[in-house]
This record gives C-alpha cells, structure tokens and sequence, in this order.
C-alpha cells in the first residue's frame, strides 16, 4: 500500500493514507515521498471525501473509516485493481509469483531489464537495494510486479495476481501457506492454475521445477513454458555452484548444452534458483545476454532479505523476513553456506498466521535445527489460538533441546536482547527473522553489542 501511494503520487496524484502503526523500511519510505499519513483510523481521515479510497488487505468490517465510506456512499476499490487499472493494462507485465522468493526475483528481474537498457517500471513487496525503492514508474515498455497469492480485500478474498495481466509468469515454487486463507494445499493450487491461465498464447511461463506442484500446474498453460531448477528434468540447469564467501558462482545449461556461468553477490541455494528464474526469463524476452551477467553480478538484494543489519563486537547481526518453515530452512542453510564454521543463533518470532499455527510447528522445529542455538519468542496474537490451534514455543524449544540443540523460548525482543547479548562472542552469526518489526530487536542486539546500527 505505501509503495502504491508513492505510484500514485508519481502519476500525479493526490494521496493521503491511515494506518495503526508504521515500522521500517516502509515509514522511511514515506517519510521520503512526503506522505501525509494518518495514525489511527477515524472517519475524519476521509473528511475531505476522496475521489477514490483504496481499502488494503488487512481492513476489514468495522474499522472506523470502513463504516464509514459504506455509510457515505463513497467510491472504494482495492489496490490490485488500482494497479491494475492505472499502470499494467497499457505494458507488458512480468509477474513474479510463487510461495517463496518473489521479492528477490522481481528486484533481481527489475535490475537485469534496468542493466539490459529496457528502463523497467516496478512494484517490489520489499525495497530493492540497487533502486532504493521498492517502486518506480517510467515510460517503459515493461512493469515487473510481485505477484501475491494473499487475498485482495474484504470484498474480493481472490488473490491479488489476478488483477496483474500476465504477459510473462515466473512461479517460483508452491506450497501450503497462508491457512488464513486457503483451507488447504489444493485450494492454493487452485489459485495459481488460475494465474496460469491467464497468460496468453504468446507469453511466458517460467517455471520452478524443482516444485512438485509447480510440475503439476504447468501443463495447464497456454502458452510456451520454461522449466528451470537444480535437479534433474529442467530446462534450464543450474550446476556446480560454489558458495564463495563474497560471490556465489554456478554454471547454467539450456537444453543439455552449456550456456554460461554467471556470478552473484546472493548466497543459498534457493538464491541460485532465483538467478535461474531471471535467466530464463531474460533470454524468453530477449535481453542482451552480457547485461544479464552484468546484472546478476551487480546485484544489492532487498532490505530484510539476509540483510546485514551491523557487525558489532565481532558478532554479525542479520535481518530476515522467513516466516514459512521452508523459508526458515533456506535461509539458515544460506547462513551455513556465507558464514562456514561461524557459530549461528537462529532467532525467530511466530507471527504471521502460518507462522503461529501447531500444525506448522514440527516443520519449524526441524528448521530451526540447523542453527546452534535457537531462541523462540512469544506468539504475536496469543489472544486468537487455543491450545489445539496454536503453536506452542515452549514445545518447539523442548524438542530442539532432545535433539542436542541450546533453545529457549523468550516473551519479547527486550527480553532476549537482555539474555542473549552476554552469550555471544566474536565469530558468531545471529539469524533474526520475522515478518514485522520484532520490536526494533536488531537495533537493540547491535546497540547491546556496544556498537550502533548502519554498517
């Protein structure tokens, strides 16, 4: 929603937007556009009847100027329609969808097309380093989105990408998440069959190989498809990677024959596959194929994607946004693999849905056993779960102690700060993740540490 008001106000419109409480990156992203954001929402935000209000995802029935643009009769829409609407009808739109890893490959894919000279407008879920942004719109032929499978507002629960016209589709990935919305591994397949379906004869599907259920769903396409992945069967295959401790390196073939070895400053496994993704989808729609080497090889990532947030003490602190037991898994193995040797502390907080649920728990357990020590913190709703439904920190850390791991569950930020900033010595990597601001933790870890943030 804060990247779309930005949009908005570089088309030349007027926005104004309410929200509960804004956290980084996005407040400064505000701040910097000179935004005027409401703190709350009262019904006297929408005092000056806007022409149009775009109600997020996350609003729902009886919030205060929800009841009352109903009662006033005032124009609503959701922001993929907007979106859709205001920018992607008149471009080539490259969606970039999938379970994990959208919003490194849609910044990935921006800065390729950026180096290949094509002037990409973008909408990334996260700010895009080489952009500091985490939009832009340009008079460019293409608009590279994220593609959110979430819903699209209280009154149009289908996904997002629905709305996004999609020319060129890369799908990553699926898997079963976001139980909030869908009931179960076939009604997200569901979901993503209908985004193939979209596509028109003459576009693109990149397609995550290495998914099953990617496998599964690609035959529906009407149009040609890529296949690119590690393992065996792909397309495009990428081999004999090298996790160096500044670059990645892998070697790529298309069809069985030898295509290049490319270079990047992104670590993990699941990275390597989000370079394949791009390189597939670069060469269906014709970049020149040394500014794609360029590009993978310049590359800044994105804020709260194993961003180092300071190194404090000898102790690297590090910011990510895991919260699907998948995500936590690769992201911990991309640790293992940057920082070979190093002692890692994986620090995480439940609090997305899946996140907080007990039928995810064992899968975060066997995740989080690939760091040292493991420190849980407390649910972020507790309010909403019993104990059938509800994830239970205290199990987790139990278990992951019988396996021979140090693990706690800790309340909140402040509290692990205190208990795990005396613990940590030179050397050592601390994996924060989290899908919210956690409290400001790394600031307070880094500023516990004896050092500021910002390096």
């Amino acid at each position: 929603m804060g990247s779309l008001a930005g949009m908005l106000i570089a088309a030349g419109h007027r926005v104004t937007g309410s929200d509960e409480k804004l956290y980084p990156p996005m407040s400064d992203e505000l701040r910097r556009l000179d935004l005027r954001v409401f703190e709350g929402y009262r019904p006297e935000n929408l005092a000056n009847r806007p022409d149009i209000i775009v109600v997020g995802n996350a609003i729902s029935r009886g919030n205060p100027e929800v009841e009352y643009l109903l009662n006033h009769g005032l124009y609503y829409t959701s922001m993929p329609a907007v979106i859709q609407e205001e920018f992607l009808r008149s471009r080539h739109s490259i969606v970039v969808a999938g379970t994990h890893g959208k919003t490194t490959t849609t910044s990935l894919m921006a800065w390729v097309m950026e180096e290949a000279g094509q002037n990409p407008s973008f909408l990334i879920g996260g700010v895009a380093e080489n952009f500091n942004s985490s939009f832009r719109i340009t008079d460019g032929k293409y608009f590279v989105i994220e593609g959110d499978e979430y819903d699209t507002a209280y009154f149009d629960k289908g996904p997002k990408f629905m709305h996004y016209c999609p020319r060129t589709v890369i799908l990553n990935n699926v898997e079963f998440d976001h139980a909030d919305i869908y009931r179960d591994i076939e009604a997200v397949k569901f979901a993503f069959s209908r985004l193939i379906n979209l596509i028109p004869a003459n576009g693109s599907l990149i397609a995550g190989w290495d998914s099953d259920v990617v496998r599964e769903l690609a035959p529906k396409a009407f149009c040609p498809v890529s296949s690119f992945g590690i393992g065996e069967g792909s397309r495009w295959h990428a081999s004999d990677v090298d996790f160096g401790s500044e670059l990645t390196s892998f070697a790529v073939t298309a069809d069985g024959k030898a295509f290049g070895r490319y270079r990047t400053p992104l670590t993990g496994t699941f990275n390597v596959r989000n370079c394949l993704a791009v390189i597939a989808a670069s060469e269906c729609l014709g970049l020149d194929r040394k500014a794609v080497v360029q590009g993978l090889e310049s590359f800044k990532s994105v804020k709260r994607r194993m961003q180092v947030r300071g190194v404090a003490r000898g102790v690297t602190v590090i910011d990510d946004f895991a919260h699907h037991p998948t995500a936590v898994r690769e992201t911990l193995q991309a640790a293992r693999q940057k920082y070979r040797g190093s002692p890692i502390t994986a620090v995480l907080e439940p609090r997305s849905y899946t996140a907080q649920l007990k039928s995810f728990q064992q899968d975060f357990v066997n995740s989080l056993a690939l760091a040292d020590r493991i420190i849980i913190s407390g649910l972020f709703h507790p309010e909403r779960y019993t104990g059938e439904s509800g994830a239970s920190p205290d199990e987790m850390a139990r278990e992951l102690r019988e396996i021979g791991r140090e693990a706690s569950s800790v309340e909140t930020a402040e509290e692990i700060v205190k208990n795990l900033a005396p613990k940590l010595k030179s050397g050592e990597v601390v994996v924060i993740m989290s899908n919210g601001a956690f409290g400001q933790i790394h600031d307070k870890l880094l500023a516990a540490l004896g050092k500021d943030t910002g390096q």
